[in-house]
């Protein structure tokens, strides 16, 4: 772009290699607190503005001019200014007396030097809002690199997946509103939903006020959140009006900026809605187009720059988004696209934007001076008259170059073709040049993939990804699911799913290890594993045994770890530590995934790996899908729920604690609704999968997973009720009466009655040996029997208390004595219990848990008190007190017992609850008691020495005044001194208040004491009490709705408890404790839990029974989606969806019929013009005489139209005869390596015969030492190239060169040829070099006298160059002629000479040749590649490759 083109917001690449690749390598954090204090925030960010005002000083600079020197204009204001175009007041003092550049010439590259920058901070438009945006003032020459740092490290802004570049015209022009809405609405979605960066040049006016517009509007949408849109404005520090209020030396926070359009005038306003300014200074005011080189550089820096996160890397990508414009905006686009970056051109939005547009809808050969001349005509009609020839001659090259090149343009058509939203043109012109850059193998879909991912567009995926052109296989899909996982992306990770991954075969030890190491650094888990290894400074990284050791927290311990440590040989050798960072994921992921492919799998349930590391992350939609994938589905939910629920109890923040929470209760209901559905299907196989031992999840069962996360809803659940129910009767059937089984206790001969039945037809026929032994183990049977033998028990007790309490101890005591032996016994037993094998120590805590627990523990303890006191004569009463309190705690124990009552049970749990609502109450009683008291006890008596009667009269006494026992003489009415002790010197009679020791009559202040006692009645007896009432009313109402769901989870408990108790009630139970400790002690015959609780199944049972259960979850999942859909809810947003849908195909199909319309009239003006010439000729014709014209009869219309409809055909007709066309690499407009542009020359005006009066290129000759002249008068053949003289060639006139053409037949791992469409499958050889970006043949020029091109020296040792040459002479050329190359001149071009060297079979020659291949530089690579279009090489040597294939029938 022109210095002074105004007007002109550009995008591009400048030509020359940039330098300032000094980047800090840390540019991108993550947060790793959960929760900040605002104190601490506010703290953070007074550092940040310290930080900002040292660091911006030090590193970015501004342009100051030095020396004044007097314009000979004058400024707007009439004021004399200097050459820099700033009035003398704005210089410095230095800068109106210089010393050091007297009657010197003023010189900006000499007079403008750079000074620590003065402008930076927070901006803050005046009057439109608190939005705060950054703004800094930067040196033209300020390294790109610095910039990024400072928008990465210093702003906060995180590293784009995409960067849009929008250029276009700087001045305000109309848009059509649809489309207006339609980019507006396409730009952002696209900015929001990428995470990309919009660079514009952040002015109010132009394209850069839409981009605004756009923004502004969608911070108003219902679908704005807090991610903000990032827009950045890249304008001119010297255009920009206002500025002087952003000038502060050490930073402004805030500065305000005032828009002042009517007063700006040939200045320009920032705009408000761009969140982000670099304001770029030249030290000059006024100068626009300052910005465009380092806007320039640094776009280009940060395509450069890689992203990486959620387990991959990209490059990040960039694209030109181009509206309307003038001659700068198609200079931006023609550097664009000779770059490589893909353009998307908005048709409609006018002046370049729709010549471009209108362009490319034609072939190249049609695409002329005439026609761009016509095009000018139509969209600049204002300055037309001021394009010269060279301009249309210039305008028709580029336009040519544009279009020649359609892979990376991309023409936005409002309603046309069916584009409907720009965002999906966006992306999908990056796409589409992606997918035209020429590659090995599949890399080119999986770059494609990548960017999918890392955009977090499924649909784009869905529609141009996963087609029918390409099949995936399930492995090459592997890396991406890794990143999708990582990265939380679930819509991809059901993509990948439905493509073919198993998640079986993508777990393994190394990619479990890998997850670990990418948590997202705000989830407790991560900081848990963190505090776990910070414990371990020996542990080198990592390990899952560490991830193991945190689990078996979480789900408890009761199960096993479902990680086990790892022996020394069983590590891997390498594993990814958190120090390895997975680059691009085609390669370093892709041989990670190579490594760990033939490794046993380690884990029972790769499945269950993913849901926990999902789970613990508290990621909901990704844990759905992988759930939907379990197999083992009902324990996985349940073990869901208790990791979330556990982890809820950890969580500082709320908001994450409540999501755990609702999380964990949709889980149980999954458990719920899958139980639900296999309960109705066959009950049996139901209650199979309660109490089957899974081995996944630690050796435990879904009913014990169910029980410990307190998952009531589950256990409440019918079918796992019925199951308790069925273990609660043992072998009896349950529809037994409890008269029949009380009957049968009492009188045992009735079993061989058939009184009672039982559910096994082996025992109905049974002898009665085997009734009654199975009839005494049923828990229903051991619960009553211990009911009687207790009852028994405690009336024995009372018995003895009140009646048989004698000295020495009587028969009925000491049956006590043995009745309470035996519950010791028993509670000895049940500490001792261990069917799992977990330890005498997790047993303990295990037991002294139970409330229950601790009361017998209490009961027997105080037992063994009181009778130690018992038996000492002189503590025998001391003994029966305590003895009668211990009556108290056996007799409370009762309720423990009722608790499976159904009608007691309930009210037993109402009153647990209540009871903890009395503890709170008693507290607040508490105050009011003892302040009343002591208050009390102050005024009425004094120095009361007696702490019983202090006792009484503080506590108990006000105590009791609660329940209406007034105290006497509070008032003094009642006074007397025959009811107190004048001293207290009367132990049983209180100490007389204060009074008169003559007149016997109080003296202590009745008024206040009265007063004291009434306001403390009215805040315990009504406020205190009624508070107490109304908490018993919450807890009553609160508890009775959930009390059938409490009864029935701690019905299990005693259930378990009598399930596996001895049959024997105490005292008898003393023979089953002999009995067992036989077996234990003696015998060693560990203890087993009992089958009906915890089954192990047999491993083809266990695959059945879960094949049937992931059967019928598949069922719940579809009922579920059916239930979901016939919700009104999701009903209306069906119903809006389809209207939405409906009012889309209206608009669309008014558009296209609008568009058919336009396309008609545009028809019908060509044929009316087409007539009018076609009647000219007659009437020419006729005037002449007769109908032999010279002239050719214009061609019709309709054939124009046909045509333009088939543009792919015309491009396939380009391609065949390319071999005719003119040269194109030839007239490129930037010379390689050099800063020299060639001379426009269309392809009209190539041919030497075609006049071409303005041709006038450019002379350049690059120093050379071997330079020779040959012919400096020699013409290039295929005709002009814009450039005259000899380049970087070696001589004028042709260069030769030699290229051979090294190739082998591919062949598999059995040395058979692989085939491809039927033909055989060519390797050719080659070469890399280091700055060069495409790979090459192993040719090029030669050294005089030299037979070997000097790059092919580069790669072979020097022993084998006498073979290769004898191998050259019997090898076959395949081209001779000239080559299209951009080095090329009007005087100097290339021949070259192309030479097959085939290796049929696998001879000792090509393993010779193998083996000298040796490449002289270390940064050059070397490969065999296979051969088909698609090869990333030049297009000559793709042309010699092809020739060299078609020569030998291979596949290209």
């Amino acid at each position: 772009m022109k210095a002074g083109s105004k007007h002109e917001e550009g995008f591009g690449v400048q030509p020359r290699r940039v330098a300032d690749l000094g980047l800090a390598p840390n540019l991108w954090r993550s947060s790793s607190s959960l929760c900040k204090k605002r104190s601490q925030y506010l703290v953070n960010s007074c550092e940040k503005q310290e930080n900002l005002s040292s660091w911006i000083p030090e590193n970015i600079k501004k342009k100051e001019c030095m020396y004044f020197v007097e314009c000979c204009k004058l400024s707007d204001a009439g004021k004399v200014i200097c050459e820099c175009r700033y009035t003398r007041e704005q210089h410095l003092e230095e800068a109106i007396r210089p010393r050091a550049f007297q009657d010197d010439k003023w010189d900006p590259k000499k007079h403008i030097q750079e000074v620590p920058t003065d402008a930076f901070g927070d901006i803050v438009f005046t009057g439109l809002g608190q939005k705060v945006g950054k703004y800094v003032r930067v040196s033209q020459d300020t390294p790109s690199s610095v910039i990024y740092q400072l928008m990465t490290q210093h702003w906060g802004l995180d590293i784009p997946s995409l960067l849009i570049s929008v250029t276009g015209g700087a001045k305000d022009f109309n848009m059509k509103p649809q489309l207006k809405s339609i980019f507006r609405r396409g730009l952002v979605k696209v900015a929001q939903t990428t995470g990309a960066w919009i660079i514009t040049g952040g002015t109010h006016t132009g394209v850069m006020k839409q981009v605004g517009e756009a923004v502004h509007d969608f911070s108003l949408s219902s679908s704005y959140n807090k991610d903000e849109v990032v827009t950045i404005g890249i304008a001119t520090w010297g255009t920009v009006h206002n500025r002087d209020g952003l000038v502060h030396p050490t930073g402004g926070f805030p500065a305000e900026y005032i828009m002042d359009e009517e007063g700006q005038g040939h200045l320009t306003c920032l705009d408000s809605n761009h969140s982000h300014f670099i304001l770029v200074d030249d030290g000059t005011h006024g100068r626009y187009g300052v910005e465009i080189p380092l806007r320039t550089r640094l776009e280009k820096f940060i395509s450069e720059q890689t992203k990486e996160g959620g387990g991959m890397a990209i490059k990040i990508p960039i694209v030109c988004v181009v509206l309307e414009g003038g001659p700068g905006t198609l200079h931006t686009v023609y550097n664009a696209i000779s770059h490589g970056t893909p353009c998307v051109v908005v048709e409609g939005s006018g002046r370049v934007a729709d010549v471009i547009a209108q362009a490319a809808s034609l072939p190249i050969s049609k695409i002329s001076i005439s026609l761009i001349q016509q095009k000018l005509a139509v969209f600049f009609q204002e300055m037309f008259e001021t394009f010269t020839e060279g301009m249309l001659v210039e305008w028709t090259k580029k336009i040519q170059d544009i279009v020649r090149r359609r892979q990376l343009l991309t023409i936005f058509r409002e309603g046309k073709d069916g584009q409907h939203d720009v965002d999906v043109a966006i992306l999908q012109a990056l796409l589409k040049a992606s997918r035209s850059r020429d590659h090995f193998g599949h890399e080119n879909w999986d770059h494609q993939l990548k960017l999918a991912v890392a955009w977090n567009r499924v649909d784009i995926a869905r529609s141009e990804i996963f087609t029918e052109e390409r099949q995936w296989k399930p492995s090459e899909l592997h890396p991406m699911m890794t990143a999708a996982l990582i990265s939380n992306k679930p819509e991809f990770v059901k993509l990948f799913l439905e493509n073919g991954v198993r998640l079986q075969d993508l777990v393994t030890w190394d990619t479990l290890l890998y997850l670990y190491e990418h948590l997202d650094p705000s989830c407790l888990f991560h900081f848990k594993l963190q505090k776990v290894l910070a414990k371990e400074p020996a542990a080198p990284a990592l390990l899952l045994h560490h991830v193991a050791q945190l689990l078996w927290e979480l789900l408890g311990d009761f199960t096993q770890p479902l990680y086990p440590r790892p022996r020394s040989s069983d590590q891997p050798q390498s594993l990814p530590g958190p120090h390895v960072r997975l680059n691009v994921q085609e390669v370093s992921l892709r041989s990670f995934y190579r490594h760990s492919s033939d490794r046993v799998t380690f884990t029972v349930d790769p499945v269950r790996d993913l849901l926990i590391w999902a789970i613990i992350q508290n990621r909901r939609e990704l844990a759905e899908i992988i759930w939907a994938q379990s197999q083992d589905c009902i324990a996985a939910a349940l073990a869901c729920s208790k990791i979330l629920k556990e982890l809820s109890r950890e969580e500082e923040d709320t908001d994450s604690s409540e999501d755990m929470l609702a999380l964990a209760d949709e889980y149980e209901q999954r458990a719920i609704g899958v139980f639900t559905e296999c309960y109705r299907k066959d009950e049996e196989r139901a209650q199979k999968l309660l109490i089957r031992v899974s081995e996944a999840w630690g050796k435990t069962t879904c009913l014990r997973l169910a029980l410990e996360a307190k998952d009531m809803k589950f256990v409440s659940h019918g079918g796992v009720q019925a199951f308790l129910t069925k273990v609660w009767w043992g072998l009896l059937c349950v529809d037994n009466g409890l008269w029949r089984v009380l009957l049968c206790m009492l009188v045992f001969p009735l079993l061989t009655t058939g009184l009672v039945s039982f559910r096994e037809r082996s025992l109905q026929a049974a002898c009665g040996l085997a009734r009654v032994r199975a009839f005494f183990n049923a828990p229903v049977v051991i619960f009553h029997l211990n009911i009687l033998s207790y009852f028994s028990f405690l009336c024995l007790f009372a018995y003895v208390l009140m009646v048989d309490f004698q000295p020495s101890p009587s028969w009925c005591e000491c049956l006590i004595y043995l009745w309470i032996f035996s519950l010791a016994c028993e509670e000895l037993r049940q500490l001792l219990y261990d069917p799992d094998g977990c330890g005498l120590l997790k047993m303990a805590l295990l037991y002294f848990s139970d409330f229950w627990n601790k009361l017998d523990i209490t009961a027997i303890l105080l037992f063994i008190a009181g009778l130690t006191c018992r038996l000492m004569p002189s503590l025998l009463y001391t003994g029966r007190i305590i003895l009668s309190l211990d009556f108290i705690i056996f007799c409370l124990r009762l309720m423990h017992i009722f608790t499976i009552s159904k009608t007691l049970g309930p009210k037993i749990i109402i009153l647990k609850r209540m009871m903890k609502d009395v503890f709170f109450f008693l507290f607040l009683l508490a105050v009011w008691v003892v302040s009343f008291g002591v208050a009390k006890q102050a005024i009425l008596i004094h120095n009361e020495s007696r702490v019983d009667w202090i006792f009484r009269g503080v506590v108990y006494q006000s105590y009791l005044t609660i329940f209406g026992q007034i105290p006497a003489y509070i008032d003094g009415v009642d006074f007397s001194l025959d009811h107190c002790s004048p001293n207290g010197t009367d132990p049983y009679k209180p100490k007389c208040p204060e009074s008169d020791a003559t007149r016997h009559q109080p003296i202590f202040p009745e008024w206040l004491t009265v007063t004291l006692l009434c306001l403390y009645l009215l805040f315990t007896n009504i406020l205190l009490l009624n508070l107490l009432i109304a908490m018993f009313n919450y807890t009553f109402q609160q508890v009775q709705e959930h009390t059938d769901q409490i009864w029935k989870f701690q019905r299990h408990g005693l259930i378990e408890e009598y399930q596996g108790r001895p049959p024997a009630p105490p005292p008898f139970i003393l023979l089953s404790h002999l009995h067992l400790f036989i077996k234990r002690v003696v015998l060693k015959i560990p203890a087993r839990r009992h089958k009906q609780l915890k089954n192990k199944l047999e491993k083809n049972e266990e695959a059945v029974l879960l094949s049937w259960e992931m059967y019928l979850k598949e069922s719940y999942l579809q009922s579920q989606q059916d239930q979901q859909r016939q919700r009104p809810e999701q009903k209306m947003q069906d119903i809006s969806h389809r209207v939405d849908t409906m009012v889309d195909l209206l608009e669309m199909d008014r558009l296209k019929q609008w568009g058919s319309m336009e396309q008609r009239l545009s028809s019908l003006e060509e044929q009316v013009a087409q007539t009018a010439r076609a009647l000219h000729w007659i009437v020419k014709t006729l005037r002449d005489g007769g109908l032999g014209s010279g002239e050719d009869p214009p061609t019709s219309a309709h054939q124009k139209a046909s045509e333009r409809q088939d543009l792919e055909l015309d491009g396939r007709q380009e391609a065949e005869d390319l071999s005719h066309a003119p040269h194109v690499n030839a007239r490129h407009l930037f010379y390689p390596n050099s800063p020299v542009l060639r001379f426009p020359v269309p392809d009209e005006k190539v041919p030497w015969e075609t006049e071409f009066l303005i041709y006038d290129p450019p002379f350049y000759t690059a120093e050379r030492k071997d330079q020779a002249s040959l012919d400096p008068m020699a013409k290039n053949p295929k005709g002009r190239t814009g450039l005259r003289g000899c380049g970087s060639l070696s001589c004028f006139g042709p260069n030769h060169t030699l290229q051979p053409v090294v190739t082998r037949w591919k062949r598999n791992q059995d040395g058979a040829i692989c085939r491809k469409s039927i033909k055989k499958v060519l390797e050719v050889l080659l070469v890399k070099h280091p700055l060069s970006e495409h790979w090459a043949l192993p040719g090029g020029s030669q050294e005089p006298g030299e037979t070997l091109p000097r790059k092919l020296k580069q790669i072979l040792r020097r022993e084998f160059w006498p073979s290769f040459e004898n191998l050259l002479r019997q090898g076959t050329e395949v081209y001779k002629g000239y080559v299209d190359d951009p080095r090329n001149t009007d005087n100097a071009w290339i021949e070259t000479v192309a030479i097959s060297v085939h290796f049929p079979d696998q001879s000792d020659e090509l393993k010779r040749l193998n083996s000298y291949l040796h490449a002289c530089d270390p940064r050059m690579a070397i490969q065999w590649q296979v051969v088909d279009r698609r090869i990333p090489l030049s297009t000559t040597h793709k042309t010699i490759l092809q020739k060299a294939a078609a020569l030998y029938g291979a596949y290209y």
